[in-house]
């Protein structure tokens, strides 16, 4: 089967791209797809996938990693993102 790996942020600069795909056995495990892109594009990706968030298909899987996956799903892999100025900021810009 072919799963898709959608990449953002921090976990494309460490892939350098921003999409793949990966030929798996029928009803293989979020982990194994995961152990797979660890083993293609280093430990810069696995150190990045150790605070990314997962998703399947849109959603954070139920089985965390044990969840299979199907023939087309896609799975993203969302690192934590810093924001721009808080509240308080904008107020004291705003007042200041």
């Amino acid at each position: 089967m072919i799963v898709r790996l959608l990449l953002f942020a921090t976990a494309r600069e460490a892939a350098g791209r921003s999409r793949d795909e990966f030929e798996l056995a029928a009803d293989e495990s979020l982990g194994r797809l995961l152990a797979d892109a660890v083993a293609r594009y280093g430990e810069p990706f696995a150190n990045v996938l150790s605070t990314a968030r997962v998703w399947v298909n849109g959603d954070e899987p139920e089985a965390d990693r044990t969840t299979a996956l199907h023939d087309d799903d896609e799975v993203a892999v969302l690192p934590p993102v810093s924001g721009g100025a808080g509240c308080g900021t904008r107020a004291a810009l705003r007042d200041g």
